[in-house]
């Protein structure tokens, strides 16, 4: 059995993909979303082998989604779409697998078939956007969606990857990977990331340990293996 999660913003298309799925077998549904955060958040917890995936979603699309996943551990992914060309003709040119809505039940086997057989994971290399501009967050008893040029901090803490801005503080379900790639932050130590423009004073102490105090305040901790890349980085040589 493939488990799999269904990320659909359509409450009805949702739930008559997962009974089409159902009747044809081999899939176990493990979680269904109404959206690409809570989609993303389901898919770092649960590791599904495959999800069905709707491209148009409104905040964060489906193709946004793709960007946010380690590639590493990226389940396969069949993209479910109303008719658009221009994805159809990625899709086709890349050989990925989608689905037309409304879902025929022949198509959907054959995907099902296709999905068992295979033996090697695909590359979204082509599909993912290199930058990611919006940093999905939940914070209490809320769903934030952060500019990334406005983070100055991101840190790995005991809740996941804690993000600070001027206003902020909140968690992402990105990886520190994701958002070195993807985003203005660069890594100044094994467990933070520093956005180069909020950076007020790196702080040097006696013990050879180094610190960054950003503009607002907030401060990042800064390993020897970096310290020189971020001082050439602000034209600092000494």
């Amino acid at each position: 059995m493939l488990k799999a999660i269904v990320i659909d913003d359509e409450l009805f298309a949702r739930e008559e993909l997962i009974e089409q799925l159902n009747e044809i077998g081999h899939i176990d549904i493990i979680a269904e979303c109404g959206n690409a955060i809570d989609g993303l958040k389901q898919i770092n917890i649960l590791k599904p082998d495959v999800v069905f995936l709707d491209i148009q979603m409104p905040r964060i699309t489906g193709m946004e989604l793709i960007s946010m996943l380690d590639p590493e551990t990226m389940p396969n992914i069949v993209f479910v779409t109303a008719y658009d060309e221009f994805a159809v003709k990625a899709f086709e040119d890349n050989a990925f697998d989608y689905l037309l809505k409304p879902i025929e039940p022949a198509r959907l086997q054959k995907t099902i078939k296709r999905l068992i057989q295979a033996d090697k994971k695909q590359d979204l290399t082509p599909l993912s956007q290199p930058d990611i501009d919006l940093i999905p967050c939940s914070g209490h008893n809320r769903i934030l969606l952060l500019p990334s040029n406005e983070i100055e901090v991101a840190s790995i803490q005991a809740s996941g990857v804690e993000l600070l801005s001027k206003t902020e503080k909140a968690c992402t379900q990105l990886t520190l990977k994701v958002l070195e790639e993807k985003t203005p932050l660069i890594r100044c130590h094994r467990q933070f990331l520093i956005n180069p423009h909020f950076i007020r004073e790196i702080k040097l102490h006696e013990n050879g340990t180094s610190e960054i105090v950003t503009q607002n305040g907030h401060i990042a901790q800064v390993s020897r293996r970096y310290l020189k890349e971020i001082k050439e980085r602000l034209g600092i040589h000494h």
